[in-house]
């Protein structure tokens, strides 16, 4: 009879019993669900990178937009003033595709961004495969609602962008709280986009480029 996958869910639900109820218990040599706490440290790595990113892609649009609209020539200080128009179109959708793109690339080819990597996490299907380009648009989505939603909430109460950004913080913290009360410890974008993040074991763990280098 040919061998069914077994859900990694169903794994690591199995290494979180106790050790008298497993037939062979060997928890350390399989994959667990990824702690919350571990994965927002990870998060905090990730976004330490992504902020230099967008800082440099920054600098590069103010410079082009500064040639581009003929404000060449004018003080650091103008130069880095361009129309709102220039700024919707073409600077925050820039910072959108890097996002985007960041965690789109690293988990199609790897499963783990540079972040996840230090701390050995991986972010997969159920059954273990990677996630397709969808799954992974399908998660950044389910990621980014609840904080915008939040956001959303915040400013038409207090009309502030400080209130927008700190509802914005609540709204992904939330996201990770869920996991502490979810059985299989889930987060909430976990369960929206039907994808979970493991914690993997060092004898099973490939490293972040092991998935760059496969054909």
């Amino acid at each position: 009879m040919p061998k069914t996958k077994t859900p990694i869910l169903k794994t690591a639900e199995t290494n979180s019993q106790p050790q008298s109820m497993q037939s062979a218990p060997l928890p350390e040599q399989q994959p667990v669900m990824a702690k919350a706490a571990t994965r927002l440290i990870a998060m905090l790595y990730d976004g330490m990178l992504i902020l230099a990113m967008l800082f440099f892609v920054q600098m590069l649009l103010i410079v082009l937009g500064t040639k581009l609209l003929g404000l060449a020539g004018t003080d650091m200080k103008q130069a880095a003033t361009l129309p709102l128009w220039y700024r919707n179109v073409v600077q925050i959708p820039a910072f959108v595709i890097i996002l985007v793109g960041f965690y789109g690339v690293f988990w199609r080819k790897a499963g783990q961004t540079l972040g996840m990597q230090t701390w050995r996490l991986k972010t997969m299907n159920r059954d273990g495969s990677l996630l397709s380009w969808r799954q992974s648009m399908m998660r950044i989505l389910a990621a980014c609602l609840l904080p915008v939603v939040c956001g959303m909430i915040g400013y038409l109460i207090h009309q502030s962008v400080g209130a927008l950004y700190f509802s914005m913080f609540i709204g992904l913290l939330f996201n990770y709280w869920f996991a502490w009360v979810n059985k299989q410890g889930l987060a909430l974008h976990d369960l929206l986009s039907n994808t979970v993040t493991m914690k993997m074991p060092k004898i099973n763990h490939e490293g972040l480029f092991a998935g760059f280098r496969k054909k």
